[in-house]
């Protein structure tokens, strides 16, 4: 399957599937990278600006999609003797 996932366009929807739903479709490379441009031009406004006297506005982050949760224990791997005995049911 990785080989297959490798071919893919990033933005395909078989490559959002596998990075952890429909809400990475369309998020290719491309995308990611102009939302971590958005985001560093807002800081160095920030950084940078006259404020006179009050506080930098805060700027919200451009609003990407949730990367998908790791399992805390790796999945245990099923021997061959647990494949046969559930098939034989």
């Amino acid at each position: 399957m990785l080989a297959l996932v490798q071919r893919l366009p990033d933005d395909s929807m078989t490559v959002a599937l596998a990075s952890g739903g429909r809400t990475q479709f369309g998020w290719g490379t491309d995308r990611h990278l102009l939302a971590d441009i958005y985001d560093a031009i807002n800081q160095q406004t920030r950084a940078t600006g006259n404020w006179g006297k009050g506080k930098a506005p805060k700027i919200p982050l451009w609003p990407r999609p949730k990367a998908k949760a790791k399992p805390d224990k790796p999945k245990k791997p099923t021997s061959v003797a647990e494949l046969f005995k559930n098939f034989g049911r």
